[in-house]
């Protein structure tokens, strides 16, 4: 169920103790359509400098049913933003906790989706640049992005947020 604080339902609000001044939202260290779009492209452009195949072409469709996936789980997560009227952009104040939906099994469907976009594109392309190039995406997904918001949850709706990341993963 979403916790809506300012439309009087739930009881998402901020802690008195520890309250976020000037709330701005996330300061992450970038913006994660950003952070992934640029892995794309860079596998993308080592993939047409120095070719690397890593699977076998027969595999190679399964990279178009994971782009659906990828599609079908963005639109899911944006629907759950929108039905709680938070914002999606991580520098703008959260309103909710988002417990609905794709958010029911995982705390980022939004950035799994991200994900599974890449490794999509990386085997439907057969590019193993464009898979490995995940690994550092991830690790700075993770660090510079995901902790962050969390600990910005954490801040902003105590014992609720707490109580939902112990109960759902952060990836799948």
């Amino acid at each position: 169920m979403h916790q809506e604080a300012e439309h009087g339902r739930g009881n998402s609000h901020v802690p008195a103790r520890g309250a976020i001044a000037a709330d701005q939202g996330v300061v992450a260290l970038a913006r994660p359509p950003i952070v992934y779009l640029v892995s794309i492209l860079a596998g993308f452009g080592l993939n047409a400098v120095w070719p690397a195949r890593m699977i076998p072409s027969a595999i190679e469709p399964i990279g178009g049913w994971l782009i659906l996936l990828a599609v079908a789980l963005f639109a899911l997560s944006v629907r759950e933003f929108r039905r709680a009227r938070t914002p999606i952009r991580t520098r703008k104040p959260v309103t909710a906790v988002i417990t609905t939906g794709p958010f029911r099994f995982s705390r980022n469907p939004i950035y799994l989706s991200f994900t599974l976009l890449q490794l999509g594109l990386g085997l439907w392309a057969n590019s193993a640049w464009l898979v490995g190039l995940l690994i550092p995406t991830l690790v700075l997904m993770s660090y510079g992005v995901i902790a962050r918001e969390e600990r910005y949850m954490a801040q902003k709706f105590g014992d609720e947020y707490l109580r939902y990341r112990a109960s759902v993963r952060r990836w799948i």
